[in-house]
């Protein structure tokens, strides 16, 4: 009984302290943005303007408070899941039907998925076509909204289904070994993912071709050549019959790796800022970050996958959230609650080292442009354009930034050109 009390109390104060710090930094950043955020910083005059401050300001209070209340009914939802007995009567009328334990798993999770895809619809609905549309990005119909909830819906049923069915089958089957053959199976798994993206599953959604300008696309095989860097090619992508947002990104894995370029980003930037964009993305690639994030995460869900295996067969978890008998497809998912802090905790630790690879990537972009004078007016332009918040509160932006702080990149660039 001692034991039972200390897991639900060491869960819940967790928990509870993790909320609320969540909540301080959004405070503290929305706090730091309404009293610093109406003025232009020195590197962005005469690229922003006051009313384009006033617009990021409102845009970013508006986004971090929705924010904040989607976080809270998230972790709502989860503590009556855990606390309320709805667990443990779900599985009860699972078990009633006498099925196997590989399909029972599988209408388990399904069913919790389900609750929860339910209630984010109308948070996605209000993101969309109220937040969105009131600062002038979303561009997307009702109707081409709701076949991409269908699609992706679908396609997160059919890979998770997948994923889990095998991973269920290793519980039930392998029952020492499991967490080895799972932790391999969800490296393998996010390794065919990576591959298989860019060429199968991206463009379910949108449409992806060759960088249409001619003069441009000649500078970006030049670019690329110089870089050292064979891909098989630079894309542009539909992205503005979604949103007006601007972004440019490297995806894939061996012969499926490609630099994308939203269309939205072309239309609006010079071709001197998209090839410093481009020299960016280049760098990433040439450091190897994309593979270094994939070793820091595997080795991360190895200790996770070893932690549940010790804790899945113990009987005080169970009993502590309601349960009569260890059921081990429940105990996943309230092994996946109780790792839940973890998040937290490890979270400025992977925006340090993301931070650091951006600065990487832009040192890459200095020496294969020659400057950073272009890449500095495209992260201007990026900036206005996405009406991103340049004042970010400093702990905020050390804890959940995964580039520098616009104003702190913008400066470490010219001071970069000064030195040259």
């Amino acid at each position: 009984m001692i034991q039972y009390n200390y897991l639900l109390i060491t869960f819940l104060t967790c928990f509870i302290f993790t909320s609320l710090c969540r909540y301080y930094l959004a405070r503290l950043n929305i706090t730091h943005m309404r009293k610093f955020g109406y003025n232009v910083p020195e590197v962005f005059e005469g690229e922003i303007d006051e009313k384009t401050m006033s617009r990021i300001t409102e845009y970013t209070v508006e986004s971090s408070c929705f924010g904040s209340i989607v976080r809270f009914v998230d972790e709502a939802v989860l503590l009556i899941f855990l606390l309320s007995g709805i667990l443990p009567w779900f599985v009860g009328i699972i078990q009633a039907h006498n099925i196997h334990f590989i399909p029972a798993g599988l209408i388990f999770f399904a069913g919790v998925a389900g609750a929860g895809f339910i209630i984010e619809i109308p948070f996605g609905l209000y993101r969309t076509f109220i937040i969105e549309k009131r600062y002038g990005f979303s561009t997307i119909s009702f109707k081409l909204w709701f076949i991409d909830l269908v699609k992706g819906l679908t396609l997160s049923s059919l890979l998770g289904g997948i994923l889990l069915t095998s991973f269920l089958a290793l519980i039930h089957y392998a029952r020492t070994t499991w967490w080895f053959w799972g932790w391999l199976l969800f490296a393998t798994f996010q390794l065919l993912v990576l591959w298989l993206y860019p060429i199968l599953i991206a463009p379910l959604f949108n449409k992806y071709e060759p960088v249409q300008d001619r003069e441009l696309n000649e500078k970006i095989i030049s670019i690329m050549a110089k870089g050292g860097l064979t891909i098989k090619g630079v894309y542009q992508v539909d992205a503005g019959t979604r949103s007006k947002h601007t972004n440019a990104y490297f995806t894939g894995l061996g012969k499926t790796k490609r630099i994308v370029l939203y269309d939205t980003l072309l239309a609006s930037h010079t071709t001197d800022e998209i090839l410093a964009v481009l020299a960016h993305e280049i760098g990433h690639w040439k450091k190897k970050h994309i593979l270094k994030q994939l070793v820091l995460i595997e080795s991360f869900s190895f200790l996770l996958f070893y932690c549940a295996y010790l804790l899945i067969d113990w009987q005080f978890m169970y009993t502590t959230f309601g349960f009569q008998e260890n059921v081990m497809y429940a105990g996943l998912f309230i092994l996946s609650a109780l790792f839940k802090p973890i998040s937290f905790f490890i979270t400025p630790v992977l925006s340090a080292i993301s931070r650091r690879f951006e600065r990487e990537a832009d040192h890459y972009s200095q020496r294969l442009i020659g400057s950073t004078a272009s890449l500095g007016s495209a992260l201007k332009r990026l900036a206005k354009d996405n009406l991103s918040n340049l004042y970010p509160h400093p702990m905020y932006a050390w804890f959940y930034y995964s580039h520098p702080p616009l104003v702190e990149r913008i400066a470490r660039l010219q001071q970069i050109d000064g030195k040259l």
